[in-house]
This record gives structure tokens, sequence and C-alpha cells, in this order.
């Protein structure tokens, strides 16, 4: 690896000193850094990345990453999560073990994980992927919404709820997990169904094949009224639906790579974080 591609959340890196300690290490090692820019609203400038580069360091927490990953969609380029967050499933790197971890990072002695990406699909004019899930949730108002999901072309389940959670392996240990879903290995391939506050008993997760297709219908709302929801890819880039709108979900053609330094599984590591430390 010669050329880093550098991104930084700038509200946990304040002053950008752990980032000048990355890029110092790795130009120490006659390596090239890039830091990558953002625009007012401190998003990445898509058109600013470089088109050949060998590595992503992410200096922030797993919300970093986990933008970085869509960013990079389908370029194939791994990349290390240094953690400035809280849980960290992600980012692996603690801020303490930065000379260690990318002295590491240089001599080859990583791997790599694949990790399995959604996407959305919303009408002919909207589309986007997802590193964690893809939610479909009701809008401003408190009414639960009415809403069909199909897999594979055939109804599973009509649903009132505040919403549905799509999410992949990765994904199980964020929003799903709060709504009561499965913890699922993070390199698994899966796609795990969570309702959101359904105003029913029988409203268990379901887990799905990688390889299944998704479809989800907004309904009628009380006395045929439109219903108002949203769908969010992995907590952003928000998209308002009303009742008749449909979402196509499947399994991404690319997934993400994360780059793994160290031997502690994924069980440990949900041990640890399960227990705040």
């Amino acid at each position: 690896m010669e050329h880093f591609f550098i991104v930084t959340n700038d509200g946990k890196d304040k002053g950008q000193k752990v980032t000048g300690e990355v890029i110092r290490i790795l130009e120490a090692s006659k390596k090239r850094c890039t830091r990558c820019l953002k625009d007012e609203n401190k998003r990445i400038i898509k058109e600013s990345i470089p088109e050949q580069f060998d590595c992503v360091v992410v200096i922030g927490g797993d919300g970093t990453l986990i933008e970085a990953a869509r960013a990079l969609h389908g370029r194939n380029i791994p990349i290390l999560g240094i953690n400035m967050g809280t849980l960290g499933y992600l980012a692996e790197v603690e801020v303490g073990y930065i000379e260690e971890a990318l002295s590491s990072l240089i001599s080859g002695k990583y791997e790599v994980e694949n990790r399995m990406m959604l996407e959305g699909k919303l009408g002919e004019s909207f589309q986007d992927v997802s590193l964690n899930d893809i939610v479909v949730a009701r809008s401003a108002s408190l009414r639960l919404i009415h809403f069909r999901l199909y897999v594979n072309g055939e109804l599973l389940n009509s649903y009132e709820a505040d919403g549905v959670i799509i999410s992949t392996p990765t994904g199980s240990t964020a929003y799903n997990l709060s709504a009561g879903g499965p913890i699922v290995e993070p390199t698994a391939e899966m796609i795990v169904i969570t309702p959101i506050c359904s105003h029913a008993l029988n409203t268990s997760s379901i887990v799905l094949s990688a390889e299944d297709e998704l479809v989800i219908e907004i309904g009628e709302g009380k006395h045929n009224t439109i219903e108002e929801a949203c769908i969010a890819f992995d907590g952003s880039d928000t998209i308002p639906m009303v009742t008749g709108d449909r979402v196509i979900i499947r399994r991404s053609g690319a997934a993400a790579k994360i780059i793994k330094l160290n031997k502690v599984s994924f069980l440990e590591t949900l041990r640890r974080k399960m227990k705040g430390k």
C-alpha cells in the first residue's frame, strides 16, 4: 500500500490532532496521504475522491466509516477504522494503538473482511446503498403506517407499525438490535427484517437469504387516506414516500471491505461492547 485516503470526523478529532499523527506516521514510512474534502454539511465530496489509491483510513466512529463505505461503493478499496466514537464495532483501532496498527498495516499483517451491503430502488428516479440498514418509517405523523412486504414477488405479511428495518448482518447490532432484532455474525450473508413497534403480537424478526428480493409497499390509511412515510439509507438520505410507493431492496453487487488487524473474535468484541468497555 502506497497511497492512503484519509477521512476524518472533524467533530470527534477536533484540531485534527489524531489525523495529523496518522499522516505523520504514514509519511515517515514514505507513504502518500490525501485528505478527504467535506462540504458545508461535513459530508464527503465524492467528486474530490482520488481515482487511484490503495486504502482508506477513517478517523472517527462507525458512522464515519459507514459514510466512507457508501461513498466508495464499488471501488473495492479496503477501509481501516480508527475509533474515536463509543461502541466502535467497525472502527476497531483505538487511539492509543495507532502507531502499532499502522505498522501492521504497512507490513501487510492484516485481513480483509467482506461485509454485505444492500441497495434500494425507489421508483425510477432514486437508488442508493447501505452498509447497516434501510429503514422505512412513518413520517411526521404519530399514526402507525400500513405497509405490505413482498419477498420474491410473494406477499409475506401486512403490517401496521412505526416502520420496518431491513438490516445486513453488519447492521444487526445497530437499529435492528434496539428494535429487538437478532444479532448476526457480521460476515454472514443474509437479510434481517425487523418491524418497529408493530401493532400485533406475532411480529418477530424474519431472517431471509441474501439472494432474496424484497418489496415494501406503503398501504392506505384509515378511510383510504394517503399515508406519508419516508425511507432512510444508513440513517441518512431520507426520501419521502406515500401510499402506493414501492421500494425494491436486494443485496448489492459490491461488498464493503473492512480491514481487521487483530484476532479478536466478533463474540469477544460483542461481549466487551455490551458491557460498555
